[in-house]
């Protein structure tokens, strides 16, 4: 009989530890270029006042106070008609292009690397777009750390006036991203603006997990993504992106992993994976350069650059069981390569000897030293992230992101 009793009360432990762990593991977000049990972990701490994660998270909320006041926008403001003459169709130019000088009416444009045209600025859909990407990633971070729900209601009205209201929603296509005038009136170039969407995303996914986003309007995401996945890779322009052998063919894998895993495309994002294990093999040299980027007039940007979409798959790639953080192709080629070979330039620990016009702001690379610590265990990440933003480095938002013994 005791041992029955026994047998019952450890059944009951274990039913009850399970229905417990069950319970926790649900407070987890799904999210997908970052550690969702990390970021558990930290809103955790800053529940029990964590002193160590209290600077970045008032800053988190400053942050988001302030980004209240943003819009709604929507690609309906702009004052320019794209070619279709439809306004619900995303538009802008290229910025490395400008008029010709040596024609009368300045076209065809003609290409200053790493120049920006400030007429770029007078086509709204771009200014629009990677605020309304920020905001969301921003208050919905804001609302699942600090469960206010002022932060989810307004990420959520400018999700719907951006891509669900019929009035002022955007057309999930990009024909008329980066056009050059006198050449074309879109091109493949342009899904570089859309890069902003992996980040959206798990702003999107935070947000379902508050609770806050109703169930149609998450379906309604699901729907426009999944039509504008299904132009990526369908379309011409879709297709040029597809075929870029530089940044710009990492950042479109790197968007449509983010939409395929969205949309439960799990076959699809696997696929996504290998073809980003090629571009690992071809597009990195033996040293952990990536040529395409040193041609470049600012190398040391772009080498980030691509650098961080693979950063990102990589994340993503955990959620189909890949590892591609450890990954090495044939040849030797890896994303710890390429990070070993960027990072004493990052760190200021050596100079940067390849084309750079501007003055390269190394606050660009303090994410990809957190995930480097984080991810491949570089201590001097720490001291260089300090170095770079002397300034109450503990408010920065890696802090909350990433492992808290940053």
């Amino acid at each position: 009989m005791k041992k029955l009793l026994r047998f019952i009360g450890s059944l009951i432990f274990i039913v009850f530890s399970t229905l417990l762990y069950a319970q926790i593991d649900n407070k987890q977000p799904m999210l997908f270029t970052l550690d969702g049990k990390i970021i558990q972990i930290n809103k955790a701490k800053i529940s029990n006042k964590n002193s160590a994660l209290i600077p970045a998270y008032k800053q988190l909320l400053d942050d988001a106070n302030k980004t209240l006041l943003f819009g709604p926008v929507s690609v309906m403001e702009k004052l320019n008609n794209p070619p279709s003459g439809n306004k619900h169709d995303y538009m802008s130019l290229a910025p490395y292009f400008w008029p010709n000088p040596s024609t009368p009416n300045g076209l065809p444009y003609i290409r200053k690397d790493g120049e920006t045209n400030p007429e770029v600025k007078a086509y709204k859909d771009k200014e629009y777009l990677p605020a309304l990407c920020e905001s969301v990633y921003t208050l919905s971070l804001a609302n699942y750390f600090s469960e206010e729900d002022k932060y989810a209601l307004h990420a959520i009205k400018l999700l719907q006036v951006w891509f669900l209201d019929t009035a002022t929603k955007m057309n999930p296509n990009l024909n008329f991203g980066q056009a050059v005038k006198g050449q074309n009136t879109g091109r493949g170039a342009g899904l570089i603006d859309t890069r902003h969407f992996v980040k959206l995303i798990d702003g999107i996914n935070l947000l379902k997990q508050s609770g806050k986003l109703s169930s149609k309007d998450y379906s309604g995401l699901q729907a426009w993504f999944a039509e504008f996945l299904l132009w990526m890779q369908t379309s011409e322009v879709g297709k040029q992106e597809m075929n870029a052998k530089n940044n710009h063919g990492v950042w479109y894998d790197a968007q449509r992993l983010s939409m395929a895993l969205l949309t439960n495309q799990n076959e699809l994002a696997k696929n996504i994976v290998f073809n980003v294990q090629k571009r690992i093999e071809n597009q990195m040299d033996k040293d952990g350069f990536f040529p395409a980027e040193l041609e470049r007039t600012i190398s040391l940007h772009y080498s980030l650059f691509v650098l961080e979409p693979l950063m990102h798959i990589a994340q993503m790639a955990k959620l189909i069981q890949m590892d591609l953080y450890q990954y090495q192709s044939a040849n030797g080629n890896s994303i710890a390569k390429g990070v070993n070979t960027l990072l004493p330039y990052l760190m200021m620990e050596k100079q940067w000897n390849g084309k750079q016009i501007k003055l390269f702001d190394y606050d660009e690379g303090i994410p990809l030293l957190a995930m480097s610590y984080s991810i491949y265990k570089c201590s001097n990440c720490i001291k260089a992230i300090a170095k770079i933003h002397p300034t109450k480095p503990e408010r920065l938002r890696i802090h909350l992101l990433n492992q808290n013994d940053l």
